[in-house]
């Protein structure tokens, strides 16, 4: 056998090797990534009911054995936090931005909370996230669109809170989106044309998607020239009946006066014909 193929196969069984040992290592003592992820989670919360009593440090150094977690809430894949669902646990609190450390993470899904406070624009950097589900909540502020970042994203339900802002049009260049709700927040202004449609002028996301929005409008919600009629109608009316109520007035004061011209003419006429010449 040549030297050089000899060479490169020793090469290649010592890069195996060393792998072999990371994954070892990881399995063994956690991601320092998933730690910091975990710990700081569990710091911007509050946990009124108790339920994430195992949460602990002891935990966070090392938070997966297999697919498995003692963790309340999490799934793990190759001794990396997979999964978050916290899903109706009454938590308070707000989102860490260090959530942003669990970068093997596919799904988080922390709804039906009372977690109060931004969406972290941080979020961004969870390159692999599949799913993101917030909704049912008392988030505010508005909803980044760094979010678009994450390419993966099929789902994004951020439904029930309180959002402002313009939904932002860069979520509409999402090619995998196939679910997205952001209905019963404050947001305002026009629905992304790519939201709204796909590419042949087919609907992309149905009317359920956007209602409870006062201030929101476009396809596939109401129109804003329809909307923007209405009101001109409610002020023509209103300017109508003022108008209206002027030209009576200014009418009924001119057939006033021309009726007391009148009399008084017929009166001075009465006067000249009851007084004697000289």
């Amino acid at each position: 056998m040549p030297v050089n193929h000899r060479f490169s196969n020793r090469l290649l069984f010592l890069l195996l090797l060393l792998l072999s040992f990371e994954t070892a290592r990881r399995l063994v003592s956690g991601d320092p990534n998933d730690e910091s992820c975990l710990t700081n989670l569990r710091q911007s919360l509050e946990d009124p009911a108790n339920n994430l009593r195992n949460w602990t440090k002891s935990f966070f150094s090392n938070p997966c054995t297999g697919f498995a977690s003692p963790l309340h809430g999490v799934t793990c894949n190759n001794g990396r936090v997979y999964k978050l669902s916290l899903t109706n646990l009454s938590l308070r609190g707000s989102i860490s931005p260090y959530l942003s450390n669990c970068t093997n993470l596919q799904s988080l899904d922390l709804s039906s909370n009372q977690i109060s406070g931004e969406i972290p624009p941080q979020l961004q950097y969870l390159v692999n996230l599949a799913v993101l589900n917030l909704s049912s909540n008392r988030l505010s502020g508005e909803i980044s669109p760094q979010l678009a970042l994450c390419a993966y994203l099929n789902v994004i339900d951020l439904h029930g809170n309180k959002l402002s802002g313009q939904i932002p049009s860069q979520l509409g260049s999402l090619a995998r989106l196939s679910a997205f709700d952001v209905s019963d927040n404050k947001l305002f202004g026009q629905i992304p044309a790519n939201l709204a449609m796909r590419n042949g002028n087919l609907p992309r996301f149905n009317e359920s998607s956007f209602t409870g929005n006062k201030k929101l409008f476009g396809y596939p919600l109401e129109e804003m020239k329809s909307r923007g009629l209405s009101i001109m109608a409610i002020v023509g009316i209103g300017l109508g009946s003022g108008i209206a109520s002027l030209v009576i007035s200014f009418t009924g004061v001119c057939i006033w006066l021309k009726i007391t011209e009148q009399k008084m003419e017929e009166e001075e006429g009465k006067i000249s014909h009851s007084m004697p010449d000289y």
